[in-house]
């Protein structure tokens, strides 16, 4: 298996990933579009924003499948029933 570097060095653009990375007091996820990358940092892009993340402190990367498909709201006590 790749370093997690060579993984993020040579995924497409757009790709959706979760990157694992060190922060001051353990670890932490990214999971969204790969949005940038340079030789020592990539960009997610997660649902609440871009998070640079320095390679030298990625553990972990890879791919992930496109998230499911968003629920409909559910109905609200005393509101309409749904079908």
């Amino acid at each position: 298996m790749p370093p997690p570097q060579a993984f993020l060095a040579a995924a497409h653009l757009g790709t959706r990933v979760v990157v694992r990375y060190r922060i001051e007091g353990g670890m932490t996820d990214a999971l969204g579009e790969l949005a940038a990358r340079s030789d020592s940092e990539c960009t997610v892009r997660t649902r609440r924003s871009d998070v640079v993340i320095p390679l030298a402190l990625v553990v972990a990367a890879k791919a992930v499948p496109p998230p499911p498909p968003r629920r409909a709201p559910r109905a609200q006590p005393g509101g309409p029933a749904l079908p």
